[in-house]
C-alpha cells in the first residue's frame, strides 16, 4: 500500500504539543517502521520545515532541529515525489481554467503528487481542500482521525 501524508499529518506527529497527535503519530510512527510505502511531495519538505521554524514554542524550534526531524522521521524512509517543471505549467494551467487561487496551489501540487505516484492514499487533516483541488482522488484522500492505519 503506498500513502501520501501530508505536511499536517508530519507535523501534527512529530510534536507532541500539537492538539492532533494523537491521530496522526500512529501515521508517522507506522511510515516509519515500513508499515506501507511512505510517499512525501517533495514540496512538503519546504512546507514543514518552515512550519517547524515558526509555531509559537518556547523554546521555538531551531531551524537545526527541524532539519533533524526531517531527515529523521521522512527523508530516511519516505519516497519522494517531484513534479517537472512541465506538470507545474500544466498544473497551473489546470488551476487558472478551474478558477483556483491561493492558498489552494500548494495542496494542488501535493494532490499531484499523489496522483502521480498512483498512492491509495493520501492522508491529510484538510480534506475539503484536497477534494476541491483533486476531485478525481476523492475516495483516496483521508482523515487520520477517521482512518485506521493500515
Amino acid at each position: 500500500m503506498r500513502v501520501l501524508l501530508d505536511t499536517s499529518v508530519v507535523v501534527a506527529g512529530l510534536l507532541s504539543v500539537h492538539p492532533m497527535h494523537a491521530a496522526a503519530a500512529p501515521w508517522l510512527v507506522r511510515a516509519r517502521a515500513g508499515g506501507f510505502e511512505f510517499v512525501f511531495s517533495a514540496h512538503s519538505i519546504a512546507e514543514v520545515y518552515a512550519v517547524l521554524t515558526r509555531l509559537p514554542l518556547t523554546p521555538p524550534i531551531a531551524p537545526a532541529v527541524a532539519l533533524q526531524l526531517l531527515q529523521e522521521n521522512v527523508l530516511s524512509c519516505a519516497r519522494l515525489a517531484a513534479l517537472t517543471a512541465e506538470e507545474y505549467v500544466a498544473m497551473v494551467g489546470n488551476l487558472a481554467a478551474s478558477g483556483i487561487r491561493g492558498g489552494a496551489v500548494y495542496d494542488a501540487v501535493i494532490a499531484r503528487a499523489a496522483e502521480k505516484e498512483r498512492v491509495d492514499y493520501l492522508v491529510t487533516f484538510n480534506t475539503a481542500h484536497f477534494l476541491r483541488v483533486w476531485p478525481a482522488g476523492a475516495t483516496r484522500i483521508v482523515a487520520p482521525q477517521f482512518t485506521a492505519v493500515p
